[in-house]
């Protein structure tokens, strides 16, 4: 199967786009059935491990660290995956995330048919499985703006959230089901055979490689330059920070739900399901109305609202006594957490060019699942203190008051930069025969401004400053010439010259465009100066 191009979509292929139009593409299509399979195999592996530890440990405590478990390894390996899904084929690593999640859902059921299951293994393999998850999810995140033109980008999100949520339901109905009539052992036998399966469909995605004269990225210096984009990146501030205080409160209703189940009236593994299925149906039913709410809400203020929802709806399951009332909550929980999940993630994804797409996804994602882990811990802590009905109430305030932070302190969210790709030429002065790992670089560039126009100039100088550094540099800086107040001398240093070149392959329109302003104060004859100078070792 042949990856058509969906940048070069026509206006009327994008004219009117509903919460379907991102399944015409074909390579989308195929793909996201392969996330909504991977996402069941979650689903089930979450579920038959939850249910399994409330009969290995009584511990509430020992109950939400599943949730933990299964989360932290995002948060430990979620850079190195991202940097990774930057540097090498995204194909492959795909298909070798599935092959881990296979190898992992096998050696799970072999333990508890042997009958060796205790409760540390048990959250020891839930953590391995969770490693599958750090390495696919950053790759996936990547893939999807390759897949779709821009503008259905919120949409094909939308369904890699219908896909969440729908295997949310499908997984645990699978699981409840298998769990009830063979055993937790065949639900990992199944997970084992669905990944293997997945893996092979991934195998026909004929991805077109991009070229690039250049050798690849090195593992450490693309997780290095991936935290500096994230670091100098205002947009991506407000956003990590709002995915934090979300997550943080809202997986109190997931880690405690197998004892919320069980302390419902006749509560049972099959009420623990459908608990689970009513969020996945909330969210769901949410994703067909998002594309309205976003005509109607911006991104922030759905953040907001769907925060409070979440919030309320947690109360109502904290005190319901029968799981009918406990469902239709779990719905609204659903439909909030959808909301405010894929807002945030929209924002990352406009936030974020495409050369550090993948490393800047797997630090959202990293923020999202280290904020549910220490939630899980969190809360598991107070319900093992208190009682489970005293702890969502506490999660539930606490929601409710980061409204009221996101809504006086955090900046908008979002990305005014237009960071579409350019096709840039190198300019002159690159084009020589350096060993390609020689560095560092410094490169100077020396303009000629009107004294009048100097705050002016100034101003696009620090807006320079950000983006030099977003780019990798090690360090820039500005100087004023003591004896001519016309003349100022930029610089900047670059880790090597392959590092150097790279830049011109990574410019965006938003990057071209500030270029042209920098460019427009200077009232030289000739153009700026521009100087490059690689370091030179010395004999001690």
């Amino acid at each position: 199967m042949n990856e058509s191009n969906p940048a070069q979509a026509t206006p009327n292929a994008t004219a009117h786009i509903g919460p379907w139009t991102p399944l015409k593409q074909p390579v989308f299509r195929m793909l996201w059935g392969v996330w909504v399979t991977a996402n069941a195999c979650m689903w089930m592996n979450d579920v038959a491990a939850a249910w399994m530890m409330t009969s290995l440990s009584s511990s509430p405590l020992m109950v939400a660290l599943v949730q933990s478990a299964s989360t932290l390894p995002v948060l430990l390996l979620g850079l190195p995956s991202g940097a990774l899904a930057d540097i090498v084929d995204r194909r492959r690593y795909f298909m070798i995330t599935q092959i881990w999640v296979a190898a992992v859902a096998l050696l799970l059921g072999a333990v508890v048919l042997l009958g060796a299951m205790t409760a540390p293994l048990l959250l020891a393999l839930t953590f391995a499985n969770g490693i599958g998850l750090a390495m696919r999810w950053p790759v996936f995140a990547a893939i999807v703006p390759e897949l779709v033109p821009r503008p259905q980008l919120a949409a094909a999100l939308a369904l890699n959230g219908i896909a969440m949520n729908a295997s949310r339901i499908i997984g645990p109905v699978i699981a409840g089901a298998i769990i009830a009539s063979a055993g937790s052992a065949y639900v990992f036998a199944l997970n084992a055979l669905l990944s293997v399966a997945a893996a092979f469909v991934i195998r026909r995605w004929k991805r077109e490689q991009k070229v690039s004269a250049l050798p690849g990225e090195r593992f450490i210096g693309a997780m290095r330059v991936g935290m500096q984009y994230v670091w100098q990146s205002r947009p991506m501030h407000s956003i990590l920070l709002q995915v934090a205080l979300f997550f943080l409160q809202a997986t109190a209703l997931l880690g405690l739900l197998p004892l919320v189940a069980k302390g419902l009236r006749g509560g049972d593994a099959g009420t623990f399901t459908l608990l689970l299925a009513s969020m996945g149906a909330g969210a769901i039913v949410a994703a067909m109305f998002l594309p309205r709410l976003r005509r109607a809400f911006r991104s922030d203020a759905l953040v907001i609202y769907g925060t409070a929802l979440q919030a309320a709806a947690m109360l109502v399951v904290s005190v319901a006594p029968t799981a009918a009332v406990a469902a239709p909550a779990m719905m609204v929980a659903g439909a909030a957490w959808l909301t405010v999940a894929n807002s945030l993630m929209v924002s990352a994804q406009m936030a974020l060019p495409d050369w550090v797409r993948a490393r800047g996804m797997s630090i959202f994602q990293m923020a999202l699942m280290g904020s549910s882990a220490a939630g899980a811990a969190l809360w598991g802590l107070v319900a093992t203190w208190t009682d489970v009905r005293t702890s969502l109430i506490s999660a539930a305030v606490f929601g409710l008051a980061c409204v009221l932070l996101t809504r006086r302190f955090l900046p908008k969210a979002g990305a005014d930069e237009d960071l579409t790709p350019t096709q840039f030429a190198r300019p002159v002065g690159t084009e020589i025969d350096l060993d390609l790992r020689e560095g560092p670089v410094l490169v100077t560039i020396d303009y000629l401004i009107d004294p009048a126009r100097t705050d002016e100039f100034l101003q696009v100088m620090q807006e320079s400053r950000r983006n030099r550094l977003l780019h990798g540099m090690l360090s820039w800086g500005l100087f004023r010439d003591a004896a001519d107040s016309r003349r100022f001398i930029e610089h900047y240093v670059d880790e090597s010259w392959v590092e150097h070149l790279r830049h011109f392959e990574r410019m965006t329109a938003f990057d071209v465009a500030l270029r042209e302003r920098r460019l427009s104060f200077h009232v030289g004859a000739s153009p700026p100066l521009v100087s490059r100078y690689i370091a030179q070792a010395l004999r001690r």
